[in-house]
């Protein structure tokens, strides 16, 4: 049996199975074969330290449960206009699709597994990956089958826009994705998502997608109300999607139906902070008892980020999360958002997945924003980066 005991913890950041959250100081736990066994004082451990943290904090690894990895070039350019006061809008996405399709198989795994390790330097220690760049039937395969070479979370998201050869037959795109995509997907996908929007796919097109996907016996998730005000939300509880996302733009009407069901609102302030857009209202959402998800969106166009520690910080500054909520939403309520009881809070039998900070309290992560704070990073109680802080 592989035993790993860590000890002199100044702040032990601890998410029961109710949500709530602990701070536990002066703290220890015991890892066997890869899980928590005992969590408690330091000055009750009766066994040797293996790990002394000198009085620095332990969090749970990051779970990052909305990301679009798989894709090839950059779109700077985009970025650069937006600075100049252009708007957002869904349809540079193309560029992106011309740049992966154009790429090697040998090409875009490189580019993902450089981004993935850059997501392990950031403290995120699982992680959720989408399709979205292909929108053909061989180009989605492509991406999907090389997002499941270091990912379990796969998601296909050929519903991402209507690519340039379909703009005239969308009805046509559809039914592609409905019947060609989705059936073959399904092998290295267990995940659907629309991109439910201006520009992207209407109500009546996403509805059909999702019943599609559903009589395949994939899980949902949706990408609603980034752009604008709408029905998604309400499509999205209705379809049974596990977690919705963006939701930069809510009524109250939409925040009471969320509050009633046991969706995950998985927010990516990054988004709007790359994007110039007003920030979701996660005060609303959490004040009325909503399940909250924080992930990092990192995509090539609209949030080119791998830094959940970012996430935080622009939740606390801007969205009105306190440093514990944020958190939370970046690790326990990640792991709701993909469905994982195994991953995202330091607990007796969950996966010993953590972080050891270069800080005694988690609250620094947003306190000192830009600074990398993460001095090593666990995975199954392995130590697979240590930064020698």
């Amino acid at each position: 049996m592989s035993q790993l005991v860590v000890g002199g913890i100044s702040e032990l950041f601890l998410v029961r199975e109710s949500g709530a959250t602990e701070l536990l100081t002066d703290a220890a736990f015991i890892v066997e074969n890869g899980v928590f066994a005992w969590i408690g004082k330091d000055s009750d451990l009766s066994v040797a330290r293996t790990i002394d943290c000198k009085k620095r904090a332990v969090i749970p690894g990051f779970v990052d449960s909305h990301t679009h990895l798989i894709f090839a070039g950059d779109r700077v350019s985009e970025f650069e206009a937006r600075m100049a006061g252009n708007p957002y809008e869904a349809g540079g996405i193309m560029s992106t699709v011309r740049a992966t399709r154009a790429a090697s198989d040998e090409e875009l795994f490189d580019l993902y597994k450089k981004r993935v390790q850059e997501m392990l330097r950031n403290g995120i220690t699982s992680f959720e990956t989408k399709s979205g760049y292909g929108l053909s039937v061989k180009e989605e395969l492509r991406s999907l089958k090389i997002a499941s070479k270091l990912t379990d979370e796969v998601t296909v998201l050929a519903a991402h826009v209507v690519p340039t050869e379909y703009q005239d037959k969308r009805s046509e795109y559809v039914k592609l994705v409905m019947e060609d995509i989705l059936p073959e997907a399904r092998e290295y996908a267990s995940w659907v998502d629309v991109f439910c929007d201006e520009g992207a796919f209407t109500i009546e097109e996403t509805r059909a997608i999702l019943k599609a996907a559903t009589t395949m016996g994939y899980k949902k998730r949706l990408h609603a109300n980034q752009l604008k005000a709408g029905d998604g939300v309400k499509l999205g509880i209705e379809m049974g999607c596990v977690s919705i996302e963006h939701c930069s733009h809510l009524g109250s009407e939409d925040i009471a139906v969320l509050s009633e069901s046991d969706v995950v609102v998985t927010l990516l302030p990054i988004a709007e902070f790359s994007t110039r857009s007003a920030y979701p209202n996660a005060r609303a959402l959490l004040d009325a008892g909503v399940n909250v998800a924080l992930s990092t969106d990192c995509n090539p166009g609209s949030s080119y980020s791998s830094s959940m520690s970012f996430a935080i910080a622009l939740a606390v500054r801007e969205m009105r999360m306190t440093p514990s909520e944020a958190l939370k939403a970046a690790t326990f309520m990640g792991a709701k958002a993909l469905e994982r009881e195994d991953i995202g809070a330091i607990a007796l039998g969950k996966r010993a997945d953590f972080l050891i900070l270069d800080a005694p309290s988690h609250a620094h992560i947003a306190y000192r924003p830009g600074v990398d704070l993460i001095a090593e990073v666990f995975k199954a109680g392995e130590l697979v980066l240590d930064k020698g802080m």
